[in-house]
């Protein structure tokens, strides 16, 4: 794989400051009390690090959302952005374009089954929101069914269709979004004891919801292939495939989310190839060019395409399929094939990331469970080992989270920066992060947790 450049590491106080300073003034933050933030003023990234204006380096096991899939600053993908503003910076929707076509070829291409056809967006968000209109237009449908355990994006359907807390103040909202419980084997909301026991009640529990909402009612099931920022749930073997067949009996699209999942980030270009399934729909975005540009998008079959033939899809956006951003995804892609960097990330999961964070799992009383595939992976932690009660409550904040923050803390003291959801502490760097610098971020996480095992109660 291309060697990123060694990372420029020098302090520049005085701009640090000032760029703190500005962020403080007019800078408008996601997802945050304005008041009680301090955002980190970054100088510069290259390969799997980023460093502050102090000249700190911090080795990132979050691919800052979880969609710098080919690492900061690749060679190869800066100048094929440089080429491309060379060659044509901007132009619509309406017209047919070089890098556009290209890329929606190579996407198809990637994509399983006869999913042909590439609806190019901004990003996720916009993604699931157009997927769920799609599926409505083509069923003449109007409920949308997903998980508790979901996040699907913050415009207005994509948050209404998310199951997690963040959806709580966007409601009250449109109507037609159904949430249901998807497995989770570990904490089971079956009491299962086994993964297959958790399939088999998981896939009735969706049958039942199905039944009292009326089949005919609903137009889609919204699925992330593998649950990202609420848990990396992998799903047990049989689940998704029993999904498919439910939404073939009653006519159900199938709309697979893998913003988060797809392209490397489970060793697979999709996440669904792992279990050699077909979704209707599947919404993209993210590592498909590592977000250098934004992009995102839904790739369709045939049969939903289909629909719009002769009658006009009735969404768009200015910048639908931005020369500069499908320019970078078909960079991406090929870099991606010319580096192996799949194969790297199967090889790095068996016998780097798996491994290591099993016997993290084995030295820690706070790790519940290890589970994940590729670079997507999560530590469960529990603050009581007979019970596995989680380490810190859902959606705790304040005081409640502090031993959530402490590990934060004590990974960022040594140089890692961190991604936790609730109880969990997750383990997702860059697909080109090299067995050496994944040993030395296990290492740092191995020591940080005795910060979450001094929490521990039984």
């Amino acid at each position: 794989m291309t060697e990123f450049a060694s990372p420029d590491v020098r302090p520049d106080t005085d701009k640090g400051a000032q760029v703190a300073r500005d962020d403080r003034a007019h800078v408008f933050h996601s997802w945050s009390a304005q008041a009680q933030i301090a955002p980190l003023p970054i100088a510069g990234a290259s390969g799997s690090y980023f460093w502050d204006f102090e000249g700190k380096r911090y080795l990132d096991f979050s691919s800052q959302l979880v969609n710098v899939n080919i690492g900061y600053q690749h060679p190869k993908l800066v100048a094929a952005i440089q080429e491309a503003a060379a060659r044509q910076c901007t132009i619509a929707p309406s017209f047919a374009d070089e890098s556009r076509s290209e890329a929606a070829r190579m996407i198809a291409e990637r994509a399983p089954g006869d999913l042909d056809k590439v609806f190019f967006t901004n990003g996720g968000a916009e993604a699931t929101e157009n997927a769920m209109r799609m599926a409505r237009i083509h069923t003449g449908r109007h409920k949308i069914l997903t998980t508790y355990r979901s996040y699907h994006g913050a415009t207005s359907g994509s948050i209404l269709a998310t199951g997690e807390p963040r959806r709580w103040g966007s409601e009250p909202g449109a109507p037609g979004f159904v949430h249901f419980w998807g497995p989770y084997p570990f904490r089971s909301a079956f009491h299962s004891t086994s993964p297959e026991q958790e399939c088999e009640r998981a896939l009735q529990h969706l049958r039942d919801t199905i039944m009292v909402e009326g089949p005919q009612t609903i137009a889609a099931i919204m699925l992330e292939t593998v649950v990202g920022t609420n848990g990396i749930l992998v799903p047990p073997d049989g689940y998704l495939a029993g999904v498919r067949e439910l939404c073939d009996e009653h006519g159900i699209l199938w709309i697979a989310d893998e913003v988060m999942a797809g392209f490397g980030r489970c060793g697979e270009w999709f996440a669904v190839d792992h279990w050699g399934l077909a979704p209707d729909l599947i919404c993209f975005a993210k590592g498909v060019n590592s977000g250098y540009v934004p992009l995102g998008g839904v790739v369709m079959s045939a049969r939903v395409a289909a629909t719009f033939d002769d009658r006009p899809y009735p969404g768009g956006l200015t910048y639908s399929g931005h020369p500069l951003a499908c320019a970078s995804a078909v960079a991406s892609m090929r870099i991606f094939e010319e580096e192996g960097i799949l194969e790297h990330v199967r090889k790095m999961a068996d016998t780097v990331i798996g491994p290591r964070l099993e016997e993290i799992r084995a030295k820690h009383p706070s790790v519940g469970e290890v589970r994940g595939l590729g670079v997507f992976w999560a530590l469960d932690l529990v603050k009581d080992t007979t019970t596995n009660e989680a380490l810190v409550s859902y959606n705790a904040s304040g005081e409640a989270a502090k031993p959530m923050a402490e590990l934060m803390a004590a990974c960022k003291a040594e140089g890692l920066w961190p991604m936790t959801h609730f109880n969990r502490l997750h383990v997702v760097p860059p697909c080109t992060t090299t067995a050496e610098e994944l040993a030395e971020g296990l290492d740092v996480l191995d020591r940080a947790l005795d910060v979450a095992d001094a929490h521990v109660t039984a």
